[in-house]
């Protein structure tokens, strides 16, 4: 797959174009991908994603913390993953944010050679969102190239979208969120110093600074797996504020990795989440948290296990 950023003056070969910020690339992404990627068979061209760098609402509400289901590295490996060629990366500022829906077709979509594009019913594009999947179609008409929209993708009569995903993830309910990704949700951070608590029950976690903008699920206990060093280990994690330990509301993310004996501080590590196991608890003493943890172990190895039945 390319990566392109886009120069001035610069023409590109024909290509279908996706558009849309693809948070999470979930079920109702994939469709818009398998749509994208019959049209440029039929047409003969590169699939293209058209990609805003960083992320508008970065520049636009720079107070507000994202909560993104996936990173930038996430989302293009999902992109390759989906039959994306090219990912074209055009730089977001204030300035372009005043861009209007006409000129971001003759100066953006005319200029990386779309003709064709694809994008789901609710899409929007220009200075505030004023341009409509329909404006789209009017601009295709007058500039020569085709639109498609797609409606959107359901799941049990749940209608896919990044929010809904948030929101289950949020909630706990988290098989619902893995089921509308059509995968399992990661995070990624820097291994970090922690207080070593674990180390004196037996269960050496990882302390992970998560990326700033990505969404942490509700706190609790999950099986997880994670390559390190090129290799697959496979463990559990737990998000929350340790209560038996502290009355402060600082959240941490802790990973206990089986069969992992070595030195990861300052590693960057991502973290698949596979399924969720438990709650937040909690206990009485050491006693009662060594013999849950020793649950949890068994209980994530079975999860874990499950996947490849």
């Amino acid at each position: 797959m390319e990566i392109c950023t886009i120069q001035q003056n610069q023409n590109n070969e024909s290509s279908v174009i996706a558009l849309g910020n693809f948070d999470g690339v979930h079920l109702g992404h994939q469709e818009l991908f398998k749509c994208g990627r019959s049209k440029a068979k039929e047409l003969h061209c590169n699939f293209a994603v058209l990609l805003f760098d960083p992320h508008p609402f970065k520049i636009l509400h720079p107070q507000r913390k994202l909560n993104l289901l996936t990173d930038q590295n996430e989302r293009l490996e999902q992109f390759e993953r989906n039959g994306v060629e090219k990912v074209f990366l055009w730089p977001f500022s204030l300035e372009f944010a005043n861009t209007s829906p006409r000129e971001f077709v003759k100066d953006i979509l005319l200029r990386i050679g779309a003709v064709h594009v694809v994008i789901g019913f609710n899409y929007s594009f220009g200075a505030k969102g004023k341009g409509t999947p329909q404006d789209l179609e009017v601009f295709g008409q007058e500039y020569g190239f085709g639109v498609s929209i797609l409606e959107a993708a359901k799941l049990n009569d749940r209608i896919i979208s990044s929010s809904e995903i948030r929101r289950s993830l949020v909630n706990g309910d988290f098989s619902a969120a893995k089921a509308m990704m059509g995968h399992a949700p990661r995070l990624s951070g820097i291994v970090v110093h922690g207080d070593k608590r674990g180390r004196q029950l037996g269960y050496p976690t990882a302390n992970l600074q998560t990326k700033e903008d990505l969404l942490i699920p509700k706190n609790g206990v999950y099986a997880v797996n994670s390559k390190i060093d090129g290799r697959e280990y496979g463990g559990m994690m737990n998000i929350g504020i340790r209560p038996t330990f502290s009355s402060q509301q600082e959240q941490t993310v802790e990973i206990y990795f089986f069969d992992f004996d070595g030195d990861l501080y300052g590693k960057e590590l991502t973290i698949t989440i596979q399924a969720r196991l438990r709650s937040e608890k909690k206990f009485e003493g050491k006693d009662e948290i060594i013999l849950q943890l020793d649950k949890d172990r068994q209980e994530a190895i079975k999860a874990l296990a499950s996947l490849y039945k």
